[in-house]
């Protein structure tokens, strides 16, 4: 019944329009009202407290960190540094995005602030040289959702904080998959180049490649502080966040001076907007939480699940399935904040190891941000584009097969995701 109940409000509200965070909150009075337990006071204080939290500090700053990175040109020339040194290849403008990519993805952890930048710089280079629109903005965003999983990542943060698991752990873990992820689009779309007999660039030469790799080092510096720092215990994920922000606005402002008042002006008006929407999508998770623990939810669903607890492989397989269908109309981070205060006390009982299952959690949840009709990110690089939603959609497909096919690898060898971690840790 209280399970029937959750699911009913929490779909319904949002079924008719009502913004995720107040479709939680009203699902928390919904709680509240069946459990006979009404306080008003007490909602005001849990929604308070989901974000006073410290952890919770990283997501302005790891936020603030990506829109400086894009507003004082460190972006841009890790895509110059990639098209210097791949971009003379067949199809070699395809290569910079993904290794432009996987280098972005170590410094913001924000899939839609990576996938607009690499889309305003390289889809139109990509339309000129005559790249076909729905595999060029497919590429881009399924290189965009590498952000999430290497670290930084925002999402991680979230999770982290919001299931109790190691913020650090969930960030390692990512480095190896997010390695494997750029290797699936390079093979991918090497076959995309050669069917399309795309373009061969001209060769840089390596004057030219010295000096983009001079102007790109401080921009590259920036990973090496945040992961080195992050292995090396010399400051939390959350000092992390502050660090990479501080460094993103020295060298904007002294080094590549691309950032005067007006645009810093632009870059903190933005970062507090998406700020603001996710700190209080926080505070309404907190409530929703913690009339959940109240009415012993996760118990209820344990029991509900309980054949499939003694089977780790098929229990993940089952949720992994029923993650892709709330992501194909959800974001990525209501459903952590909705779903993983279910899921990962199952996962505990059926024996698999929270990191690794906050992993996969938040990897299907980025395929879920390439999957129609709500994919996030497509929007984005429709958006940036100006290109309609099917050719995109049909562009992404062969890369999205490829990110399935590295899921299913995921569930049968969670070595892939622990091994490196032990090494680490």
């Amino acid at each position: 019944m209280t399970i029937a109940l959750f699911l009913l409000v929490l779909f319904a509200t949002m079924t008719v329009g009502v913004p995720i965070a107040f479709a939680l909150m009203l699902t928390a009075l919904a709680l509240m009202v069946q459990l006979d337990f009404f306080d008003a006071q007490l909602l005001a204080q849990n929604v308070q407290a989901g974000f006073d939290n410290f952890p919770l500090l990283a997501v302005p700053f790891f936020v603030l960190a990506g829109e400086l990175m894009n507003a004082g040109g460190l972006s841009r020339r890790i895509i110059e540094l990639a098209r210097a040194f791949v971009g003379h290849v067949q199809g070699g403008l395809g290569y910079v995005a993904i290794a432009a990519a996987l280098l972005l993805a170590s410094m913001s952890g924000s899939a839609i602030a990576d996938t607009a930048a690499l889309a305003t710089l390289l889809l139109p280079m990509m339309r000129k040289q005559n790249y076909p629109d729905g595999h060029s903005a497919g590429l881009i965003g399924a290189g965009g959702i590498i952000a999430p999983i290497i670290p930084p990542s925002l999402p991680m943060v979230i999770y982290g904080v919001t299931t109790n698991t190691s913020i650090s752990k969930l960030f390692m873990a990512g480095i190896v998959p997010g390695v494997m992820m750029a290797t699936a689009l390079v093979l991918v779309w090497r076959r995309i180049a050669g069917a399309n007999a795309l373009p061969v660039a001209e060769k840089t030469g390596w004057p030219e490649r010295r000096r983009v790799l001079v102007r790109s080092l401080w921009a590259l510096m920036m990973p090496v502080i945040i992961i080195g720092g992050l292995r090396f215990g010399l400051f939390t994920p959350t000092e992390a966040a502050a660090v990479a922000a501080v460094y993103a606005l020295l060298v904007a402002v002294f080094i590549y001076r691309e950032l005067d008042l007006a645009r810093l002006y632009r870059v903190l008006v933005d970062a507090s907007r998406t700020t603001g929407v996710v700190m209080f999508l926080c505070g309404a998770a907190m409530a929703a939480s913690y009339m959940i623990t109240l009415a012993d939810l996760p118990n209820q669903l344990a029991d509900v699940m309980g054949p499939l607890l003694s089977s780790p492989m098929l229990f993940m397989l089952v949720v992994c399935v029923f993650l892709l269908a709330v992501g194909m109309v959800m974001d990525l981070t209501p459903t952590i904040l909705i779903l993983a205060p279910v899921l990962a006390p199952l996962a505990a009982k059926a024996g698999l190891d929270p990191v690794y299952f906050g992993f996969v959690f938040i990897f299907v949840g980025c395929l879920g941000l390439l999957t129609p009709p709500v994919g996030t990110v497509l929007n984005v690089v429709a958006g940036v584009g100006r290109l309609r939603m099917e050719p995109v959609i049909k562009g992404v497909m062969p890369f999205l097969a490829i990110y399935f096919g590295m899921l299913v690898l995921l569930i049968l060898f969670p070595s892939i995701v622990l091994g490196p971690l032990g090494l680490m840790f």
